[in-house]
């Protein structure tokens, strides 16, 4: 199967490791090429065609003045992406709670309180 193209959208734009230290950067407060360039110690040619690529997908917007191009983030255009990995955050949330019950469980064993064991706990591990 082919790669879609970095240009067709948001998820994959950020894919590429360097546009997402670029967002990054750029999260706090809108940065000239220049800034970028000096602060993520990248060459100037390669922030441009990154820059450019987030430009297209709408993850960041541009203002000039005079000779100086100013990009900051597109906060409405990276909501998608927070709210898919929002998912992902909640089901890790939910692993380290059962992890921190289960620690709990284990360092206090002369509690009376029965606690049952969900099925799914002892399908795996016994621990």
């Amino acid at each position: 199967m082919a790669r879609a193209a970095t240009t067709s959208d948001a998820f994959n734009a950020v894919a590429e490791p360097r546009r997402r230290e670029i967002l990054n950067y750029l999260a706090l407060q809108e940065r000239p090429v220049g800034e970028i360039v000096d602060r993520l110690r990248l060459a100037q040619p390669s922030v441009s065609k990154h820059l450019r690529v987030l430009l297209e997908v709408g993850l960041v917007n541009v203002r000039r003045d005079g000779r100086r191009m100013f990009y900051r983030t597109n906060a409405e255009a990276i909501r998608p992406l927070h709210e898919w990995t929002e998912t992902f955050e909640r089901y890790w949330r939910h692993q380290l709670s059962r992890v921190k019950e289960r620690a709990e469980r284990k360092s206090n064993p002369s509690s009376n309180e029965f606690n049952p064991r969900r099925k799914h706990d002892l399908d795996g591990n016994k621990n």
